[in-house]
């Protein structure tokens, strides 16, 4: 009898073990986070966009990822903007059709905002806009945690003068020593060209631009000088006037 006994309860302990290994994940419908800052996982509430700095059409980064279970198929989600100042630009923003690929846990999008489709090109020169970004959610994505559900676009449409143009402590170096004296046209044009802003020039540097840190080198400032005497001189050559500044002298590099 106590073998029985024995028997019978080894069978209900299987039983149990059995049904605790069962998964309760579903694939089928799960959170997504998204937040600015980096992929490494620094989040932010928001982001600069500036309209000034590109002629055309710019781009921000968003960062999304699944609280949940990969799926074996392409899972498709979208955006929608809301609250601020999204009345205003509405005709300036690009959204896509967004994908985390079969398999993947996270991945890297963008928002595209395009300067020449904004309904007035003096909106946000003086004062600063925002407008607000969220997940819809559909049949497979929920919202995310909190604090992961929405981020929102600071709205420029200024050039800032660096404020490193005409001091700098060495080793740092000023601006002005390679690119001449400021002017926002001038500032425009470098950004246009380069496809760099507020960088700082390191005079013992031995890397020639470090992205991390947005800081070149001497030998690589030097360069991009002669990039600008480039730009400069073919636009010139293909304008019937040269390129003056906003105060009408041409400009130099």
């Amino acid at each position: 009898m106590k073998k029985i006994i024995l028997l019978a309860c080894w069978c209900l302990a299987l039983v149990a073990c059995e049904k605790e290994e069962v998964s309760t994940f579903n694939t089928h419908y799960t959170a997504l986070n998204i937040w600015v800052g980096s992929q490494a996982g620094a989040v932010y509430e928001s982001v600069d966009h500036n309209f000034s700095y590109v002629y055309e059409e710019g781009d921000v980064t968003f960062y999304a990822q699944l609280s949940g279970m990969p799926a074996d198929h392409d899972r498709t989600f979208h955006l929608e903007a809301f609250g601020g100042d999204s009345a205003q630009v509405i005709n300036a923003i690009r959204l896509e059709d967004y994908v985390i690929p079969a398999g993947a846990v996270s991945g890297v999008y963008q928002v595209h905002f395009n300067t020449q489709k904004l309904s007035d090109p003096n909106l946000f020169t003086t004062e600063d806009g925002i407008i607000y970004f969220r997940v819809v959610p559909n049949d497979e994505f929920a919202l995310g945690t909190e604090g992961h559900q929405q981020f929102a676009v600071v709205l420029k449409n200024y050039l800032a003068k660096p404020s490193n143009w005409e001091v700098a402590n060495y080793p740092q170096m000023p601006l002005d020593y390679y690119f001449g004296a400021y002017s926002r046209v001038k500032y425009q044009f470098m950004i246009e060209h380069l496809g760099m802003k507020d960088f700082q020039v390191n005079y013992n540097a031995q890397t020639s631009y470090d992205e991390e840190t947005n800081v070149v080198s001497n030998s690589y400032a030097i360069y991009l000088v002669q990039v600008m005497q480039r730009a400069l001189a073919d636009y010139n050559a293909e304008h019937s006037e040269p390129l003056v500044d906003e105060f009408g002298l041409p400009i130099t590099f």
